[in-house]
């Protein structure tokens, strides 16, 4: 009598269990930085360029001096204006003098009206002249401090464009600033996620994440602060603007930059390791391994998939087991047991 055929061995496969846990819903594209403010710093008056003050790539604060222009001509120019004011205002309180002297004279028909009438229109000429005279100081004055050139913004300074002793003018550029705290991300997405950004915006600004081309550094968590207000119709996309704090400056102009924008976050989505899930003809499937450790096929609905994780959007329940190692030997009904992952990889590699 032959021996009885002997049980197969189970087929070694390592399992986890299915969990419950908050998963953040997003949308990918990719994107720019830009800086939040930029200025080309040109003079608003002529003349010879005497100091730029900060150093190329140096931080500017708001109001710090960028450039100097020489001063002397401004500053002749505003002497001149106050010395002429003097001067008219001494001519106006003479002709005043002289009208309070007619207007007493005519009371007692000393000298004629037509004298006094003149002298009146002289004082309201004089007046006017000095009026004139304070204009002129003004303006002046605006051109000596338009001689000194402030930064409008914090901001980094860039390459100097003019050197020091050359002849500026309105049409010259002395240097670039650009405001990186805050910095901007501009970025696109489909057209068909516009309805989950506006839903998204009415809940407040979602969370934005801006990784580095390659999408694996996170280099800063800002907010969505722009929906553009039209669609691009040749590329099918919406352009969005995101704002960054950017204090660590790891974000710059001209960056490109993989960003996620977070639209909705699932407090209680069941989620699994990506690399459980199988795909065959009829869709994704994962093998879930029974109470008894027997495995079956199981169907399963996909969603997000992030950081090494996929949310199970149906087929699965909180504490399921699932195969995640050794499952190209595993069959509908088969026996497995838990093994250590090398075992459990090396039968796979060996199918």
């Amino acid at each position: 009598m032959p021996p009885p055929a002997s049980a197969p061995k189970p087929v070694p496969v390592q399992t986890v269990t299915a969990e419950t846990r908050s998963v953040d819903l997003m949308r990918s594209g990719l994107g720019l930085a830009t800086a939040w403010n930029i200025a080309t710093i040109t003079p608003q008056v002529s003349g010879k360029l005497i100091d730029v003050p900060l150093r190329e790539g140096e931080a500017a604060r708001a109001g710090d001096v960028l450039a100097r222009i020489d001063p002397k001509p401004f500053q002749a120019a505003l002497d001149q204006a106050a010395a002429k004011k003097a001067q008219d205002e001494a001519q106006l309180a003479n002709a005043k003098l002289d009208l309070k002297r007619y207007t007493d004279l005519v009371s007692s028909n000393a000298v004629p009206r037509q004298q006094l009438d003149t002298q009146r229109a002289l004082v309201n000429q004089l007046d006017a002249q000095v009026q004139g005279d304070q204009a002129a100081i003004d303006t002046a004055r605006i051109q000596l401090d338009y001689a000194t050139i402030k930064a409008p913004f914090a901001g980094i300074v860039g390459i100097r464009s003019t050197d020091i002793g050359n002849v500026v003018s309105p049409t010259s550029t002395i240097v670039t600033l650009t405001q990186i705290e805050p910095i901007a991300v501009i970025f696109s997405l489909p057209q068909s996620d516009l309805d989950v950004l506006q839903a998204a915006m009415r809940n407040g600004k979602p969370t934005v994440l801006a990784y580095d081309q390659q999408g694996k550094a996170l280099l800063g968590r800002g907010m969505l602060d722009v929906i553009n207000n039209t669609i691009d119709q040749t590329t099918g996309t919406i352009k969005l603007k995101a704002r960054f704090d950017n204090q660590s400056h790891a974000l710059w102009p001209g960056q490109f930059l993989q960003v996620r924008v977070v639209t909705k976050t699932e407090p209680a989505a069941i989620a699994i390791r990506s690399d459980a899930v199988q795909r065959g003809p009829n869709g994704p499937y994962v093998w879930l391994v029974g109470n008894d450790n027997t495995a079956r096929l199981q169907s399963i609905g996909l969603g997000q998939i992030q950081g090494g994780q996929t949310v199970v959007t149906s087929g699965l329940a909180a504490g399921d087991r699932v195969v995640v190692a050794g499952q190209f030997r595993v069959t509908a009904g088969a026996h497995v047991a838990e093994a250590p992952t090398e075992t459990a990889q090396a039968q796979e590699g060996g199918r």
